[in-house]
């Protein structure tokens, strides 16, 4: 029983400033909540009536008459503001939940509109706690819970994302508990909420140490299996599951390498193809062969006319000539003196 009055005066305390709002303008019988220890605001109308009274299980509770409260059972627990149609309820307790009636009046008395509306008293969420697991083979499992709130919803995200099946072994987003597959990684997030609170809690996760091997053993047997990395003895082949990020990394730089090997053939061809050009244009040049130092050495006087003489050539030019046609004449034959 005290660890009961200890909650109730925890919550108390820790929701005191807690506020939910509902709008019953245009609705009969609308389900509104409050929160327990907190505020809950009622939007009853946009035009305030010139005469009206709020009962809550056939009590009146607080009546409004010539622009001002005429009535009010408990002015600290409930007030109205008559600039936004807004009536108040403070410090909400259990007893508070109940059936609410609004009854507008004209100058003279007479009813003119009942409306009712169902407000229902929730616990906010104080706090979420979040906790992982490693299994057996590498799965990891993930506890949310939550303390103080009544009815809580889970909802569970990764990265930002609504957690898709393909990444659960067991459980859905939806639920308090949840078993992820082996090499889901990142920032996981419950989220928990009921009527009157919304709470999350966040937490990064990673892999449990585990790797995926797929090798064969000494014995010939194939094997492909998640083992924990540091007591593997199965085989010294290893290969680990590739991640989505890992395969985008190698297709990004299997694609810059391919980017780099178009661009650098395409410059060798151009550059061959620029050389080839300038090869074809030097070739049709016409070119004159100039004989220079053109010398005749004679062993001293006496002739011997066995023996040739000694003729060394120097130094020989070719230079270019502009290009232009000739037309050859059988006179441009040039005869050198022979001896």
């Amino acid at each position: 029983m005290e660890a009961v009055v200890g909650l109730l005066v925890m919550l108390l305390a820790v929701s005191h400033g807690v506020e939910t709002k509902c709008d019953v303008r245009q609705k009969d019988g609308a389900q509104c909540y409050g929160p327990l220890g907190g505020t809950v605001f009622l939007q009853l109308k946009d035009r305030v009536p010139e005469r009206f009274t709020i009962d809550k299980n056939n009590k009146t509770i607080l009546r409004w008459k010539n622009n001002e409260i005429s009535q009010n059972i408990n002015e600290v627990k409930y007030s109205f503001t008559s600039n936004d149609g807004t009536f108040r309820i403070n410090n909400l307790i259990r007893s508070d939940t109940d059936e609410y009636t609004l009854l507008i009046h004209n100058s003279s008395g007479v009813l003119l509109e009942e409306r009712t509306l169902q407000l229902s008293i929730q616990a906010p969420v104080l706090s979420v706690r979040l906790v992982s697991e490693c299994l057996s083979q590498g799965e990891k499992r993930m506890s949310c819970s939550s303390e103080g709130g009544e009815s809580p919803q889970y909802t569970w995200t990764l990265d930002g994302r609504t957690l898709t099946e393909d990444k659960l072994l067991s459980g859905n987003y939806e639920t308090d508990s949840i078993t992820l597959r082996q090499e889901v990684e990142g920032d996981l997030t419950c989220s928990v909420k009921n009527h009157v609170s919304h709470l999350q809690k966040q937490k990064s996760i990673s892999t449990c140490g585990f790797i995926f091997i797929n090798c064969t053993d000494s014995n010939g047997t194939r094997i492909s299996q998640w083992v924990f990395a540091a007591n593997n003895t199965l085989c010294d082949e290893l290969t680990t599951t590739p991640t989505a990020a890992d395969t985008t990394v190698v297709m990004a730089g299997l694609l810059a390498a391919l980017v780099v090997l178009l661009v650098v053939g395409g410059a060798v061809i151009y550059a061959l193809k620029k050389k080839k050009a300038n090869q074809l244009e030097e070739g049709g040049d016409e070119q004159e062969l100039t004989y220079a130092d053109v010398r005749i050495k004679q062993r001293g006087r006496v002739q011997q006319r066995a023996n040739p003489e000694e003729v060394e050539y120097g130094q020989i030019k070719f230079s270019e000539r502009p290009r232009r046609t000739v037309e050859p004449t059988d006179d441009d034959c040039v005869y050198a003196k022979v001896r």
